[in-house]
């Protein structure tokens, strides 16, 4: 039957009007149709909607992974990347968004539409810190003119170079009003890499105010490690305790990797000359730094002699990971890191057997362990592939590593108060051991606390009074004042105060020497405190300088200046040259409205001055309208 149909339809192509040739020149003719179409210019081939954008993007709209080519040599040129698009090896990525591990370089094809009727600006963002470089080509979509380069971007260039100041790379382009860019971006990851070729797309306002917010985060978290690492280092130094000096350590050793692994330091620290190595680096220090710190808090030495050969073990990869760093053995390090990284969990498990052995603190730091373990957990997911990356992924490790740091802190306090509990236990049992001699304890205590209140009242005593006068000194005066001048405005109690300077005092100690200038202020104080009443304050403020002040009108006050203004003339001191006579100038203000005791002061040293000026050895009084004797 079969056979039947194909002769009728064989006799019926040979008998109809149209010759065979005809058939064979359609085929020919669609297979070259067809074959032309699988070569047709980019601008033809372009299969995907350009992305809408506008002036006011929020970082929300992502470039893509609908058309990612991985360029295994990694050394492929613009040109070499257009014939690939051409020959459609451009693909879809696929993951959740990462390229994985892999070596060479990635790139990605999109296109920008502008839809407004004025042009924009917009800053293109690489999503993650994992880059060794970027280059980023432009065109107008279905032009005929050659892609232009945006940027060149590299983590070996100085920062400063860049176009636009950020911790991961940025590059700006500009989109001219109801047009649409095509865009082609390199991501060169080296050697061995994770690439994300999604990018986000922001307005440069938007952008930035982001990246505040970033900072915001990271300054909190940093000064959290920083103040963690500051109180462990003045507690070691304090107690001498070699635990906490490890803990400060490890704490810094976050702000060192965290701010590396980010791109903090090549933004603000090392923004010249930047080196790979430099993650690498802070990375093994912080490993390094972790597992030591760990031994040292889980005593596994003590307690768990095998598990502490597995330490050990982890401790030398560390120290290995930092010696092939240093000498930038790339290979070596990358095996290291990975061993390094795949052996951190164990750390866990240990501290849970210290736990089982009755450490209640292990079982917090094991809690604080697993957090960072978690965090790193899922950036090695987000890395390979298996978890789209999102700003919470994306700062999850540094804050598990913030949340490890805060939970240690606190199994470092459960230590802490297992060591005094153990330590107030000894203390109990040491006094049960002197129940014996309790009274002669009880004895010798009272006899130590009546000197040390002794001490306290006498050193109370010095450090209110002058050492040589027994007076008031400066900053007792002016406490003492300033409670006598609050009572006095508050029960409306005049005030006066006398501000004294003995005459030519320097004289007095060029000529008979400083032992009779000490016994002239021992005198002018006797002299001076013959006058003074309970309620009044009496000071020496300076060198030769006497301050009073007393519960008196303007009048008394005056008069009390003259009596000890005469009192002092009258002074003689005997001396090797004869005997010795001086006098004083004495400056006088009184209380006046809410002044303080500074304005006071000033007033009376006002006056004072002005009797210097006029020839010494006077009493003037201040006035608002001048100075009177």
């Amino acid at each position: 039957m079969k056979k039947n149909i194909t002769r009728q339809r064989i006799v019926h192509s040979r008998n109809s009007e149209i010759p065979f040739w005809y058939y064979r020149f359609n085929r020919i003719t669609l297979v070259f149709i067809f074959v032309s179409f699988l070569h047709l210019p980019s601008a033809l081939a372009w299969a995907h909607t350009p992305i809408e954008v506008s002036g006011q993007e929020e970082g929300r709209k992502l470039t893509g992974l609908e058309e990612i080519w991985h360029d295994k040599s990694g050394q492929s040129s613009i040109e070499e990347a257009l014939q690939a698009y051409e020959q459609r090896d451009f693909l879809p990525l696929d993951s959740a968004g990462s390229s994985g591990i892999q070596a060479g370089a990635f790139w990605s094809h999109f296109a920008l539409r502008n839809n407004s009727n004025q042009s924009i600006k917009l800053h293109i963002e690489y999503v993650d810190h994992q880059l060794l470089g970027l280059q980023a080509y432009s065109r107008e979509l279905a032009g005929v003119d050659p892609y232009q380069q945006l940027a060149d971007l590299s983590i070996y260039a100085p920062f400063d170079s860049r176009q636009v100041e950020h911790n991961r790379f940025v590059f700006e382009i500009s989109i001219p009003a109801l047009s649409t860019q095509e865009l082609m971006v390199k991501f060169d990851s080296g050697e061995l890499g994770v690439v994300f070729p999604s990018m986000r797309i922001w307005s440069p306002q938007k952008l930035q105010q982001n990246s505040k917010g970033e900072i915001s985060l990271l300054s909190f978290l940093f000064g959290g490690y920083f103040l963690m690492a500051l109180f462990a280092l003045v507690g070691a130094i304090t107690i001498k305790e070699k635990l906490l000096y490890f803990y400060s350590l490890y704490c810094a050793s976050k702000i060192l990797v965290w701010g590396t692994v980010l791109g903090y330091t090549h933004q603000y620290l090392v923004s010249g000359d930047f080196h790979w190595s430099y993650a690498s680096l802070s990375g093994a220090v912080a490993i390094l730094t972790g597992l030591i710190f760990a031994r040292i808090f889980l005593e596994t030495r003590r307690y768990t002699p095998k598990l502490d050969h597995l330490l050990k073990l982890m401790m030398v990869n560390g120290g290995f990971l930092l010696l092939c760093v240093l000498m930038e053995f790339k290979a070596l390090s990358q095996i290291s890191m990975t061993i390094a990284l795949l052996c951190y969990p164990l750390v866990v498990p240990i501290a849970l057997v210290r736990w089982c052995q009755g450490n209640s603190a292990a079982a917090v730091f094991a809690i604080g362990w697993t957090t960072l373990v978690l965090g790193l957990l899922v950036q090695a997911m987000r890395d390979l592939g298996f978890v789209v990356h999102n700003p919470v992924n994306y700062y999850w490790p540094p804050v598990a590593s913030f949340v490890e740091i805060l939970a240690i802190m606190a199994a470092i306090g459960l230590m802490v108060q297992r060591l005094r509990t153990q330590k107030e236990q000894a203390e109990k049992k040491y006094l049960q051991q002197l129940e014996v001699s309790k009274a002669d304890l009880e004895h010798q205590v009272q006899l130590r606390t009546q000197e040390l209140e002794i001490a306290k009242a006498h050193a109370e005593l010095e450090a209110r009074t002058d050492p040589l006068t027994g007076i008031y000194n400066r900053r007792s005066f002016f406490e003492e004042s300033g409670l006598l001048l609050k009572l006095a405005q508050r029960k409306r109690i005049p005030l006066g105060i006398l501000m004294l300077d003995i005459d030519h005092f320097k004289s007095i100690n060029d000529i008979h020497g400083h032992l009779i200038g000490d016994q002239a202020l021992c005198a002018t104080a006797r002299v001076i405190a013959q006058h003074v009443r309970d309620v009044d304050v009496f000071g020496r403020i300076g060198g030769e300088e006497f301050a009073l002040l007393v519960s008196a009108d303007a009048e008394d006050t005056v008069n009390i200046a003259r009596r000890v203004h005469r009192d002092i003339a009258g002074i003689v001191i005997k001396s090797v040259q004869g005997p010795v006579h001086f006098t004083a100038s004495i400056g006088v203000a009184c209380l006046v409205g809410d002044s303080d005791i500074l304005e006071l002061l000033q007033q009376a040293d006002s006056a004072l001055y002005q009797a210097k000026r006029t020839g010494r050895n006077r009493v003037l009084e201040f006035s608002p309208t001048g100075i009177s004797a």
